[in-house]
């Protein structure tokens, strides 16, 4: 294991004040505000914590209490022991677009690595329980963006995530995962070796303490982060309770762009993505609807962008290589042994194949990008 960056400095101190009772991510940003540092916020009395905006004697008297509770050098240990770097918001590593969201996590756990390129970044994001349309739409719009030099982020949760996260992997590209847990409690735990994957073409991150467990408020919360990450939000499936639209949300609050793709009209699937559109959001059938959405950004980009992902787009269509020098992976072999001449629905393959929905359409990208299977109208394959 390579040896992670340094952690910001004095990042204790920022550990004990964001874990003392009472603070969240709002009622820190007002105390560094108003005692100027955290060392100056850490060493206040009650009295002149209850001066700030939003705070009581109560919650003053919490934090005077638990200030100093939290085992910052345990968990800095830990951090170290497993490869984790964590930062604060005075630090000049710390993501720029995130910073300038409403309230930014003060401290940010960090496996892998950040990029001045991640300031390009958007989120894709959708239901868990989604169709084996949405998981090929999250995947492909992921790898014609990541492939076009997009930093992809989203959740890593089952489905539409995990989709989005394989499409920008497969075409080579970095992906941001934020976890609504501890980095040390990966969740979903079937997609521990996505995670692992991830760390190495981008970061997975958290603002919770390494060991905190997956708990459904955190999940809800973290989905500022992603959209804080992020020029714009692309809702690809969501219900009307889906935590994809908490996202949408947090990205129109924070002026960001909010993006769906258009789903079936009678699927309860579609109603969350669908709603959005009629509200407002742009509509994304292509790579340059994405980028006419990003305004000037995507204006100066979008030369770039539309060849990069043409390119990637054109590759899915190349003639058939030698099998053998393509190197397929155990998924991959099965998936092509079970193909044919003959147009084969993804339902039949993952019948016939007993493999996972996700893990055939992450497979099924790669075969394409190979040359060695079509993709037909309808989401069926064959051979070449």
């Amino acid at each position: 294991m390579s040896k992670a960056p340094d952690n910001s400095a004095e990042i204790a101190q920022w550990l004990r004040l964001i874990n003392a009772e009472g603070v969240g991510a709002v009622t820190f940003a007002r105390l560094l505000k108003a005692f100027g540092s955290v060392e100056r916020a850490m060493g206040t009395s009650i009295k002149d914590l209850c001066g700030v905006e939003g705070i009581g004697l109560n919650t003053a008297e919490r934090i005077f209490r638990s200030r100093n509770s939290f085992d910052a050098e345990k968990e800095i240990e830990l951090a170290e022991k497993n490869g984790v770097w964590i930062i604060h918001l005075n630090d000049e590593r710390y993501p720029a677009v995130l910073k300038k969201t409403y309230d930014p996590p003060p401290v940010i756990y960090i496996k892998g690595t950040l990029s001045k390129a991640d300031n390009l970044s958007l989120a894709i994001v959708g239901s868990r329980k989604c169709s084996i349309y949405g998981q090929e739409q999250a995947s492909r719009f992921a790898h014609l963006l990541a492939s076009a030099g997009f930093t992809i982020c989203s959740g890593m949760a089952r489905g539409i995530d995990t989709a989005a996260h394989q499409g920008a992997l497969s075409a080579g590209g970095r992906t941001i995962a934020v976890q609504g847990c501890g980095l040390l409690d990966i969740y979903p735990p079937e997609n521990k070796k996505l995670f692992e994957q991830i760390t190495e073409s981008g970061a997975c991150i958290s603002e919770l303490p390494l060991k905190s467990e997956p708990r459904a408020e955190n999940f809800s919360y973290r989905n500022r982060i992603i959209a804080g990450l992020s020029l714009g939000t692309i809702v690809v499936e969501a219900g009307f309770n889906s935590g994809a639209l908490i996202t949408a949300q947090a990205a129109l609050e924070n002026d960001r762009e909010v993006m769906a793709v258009p789903g079936r009209i009678d699927s309860p699937l579609s109603r969350g993505a669908n709603q959005l559109i009629k509200q407002g959001a742009k509509l994304v059938e292509s790579v340059s609807d994405i980028t006419e959405a990003l305004g000037y950004v995507g204006e100066q980009v979008k030369e770039q962008v539309v060849s990069a992902a043409k390119i990637a787009s054109d590759k899915m269509d190349a003639p058939l290589f030698d099998i053998v020098q393509l190197k397929l992976n155990t998924n991959e072999k099965m998936i092509y042994e079970c193909l044919n001449k003959e147009p084969m629905h993804i339902e039949q393959i993952i019948e016939d194949t007993g493999l996972q929905a996700g893990s055939i359409n992450s497979a099924l990208i790669s075969l394409q990008l190979k040359g060695v299977i079509k993709n037909l109208p309808g989401n069926f394959f064959l051979r070449r």
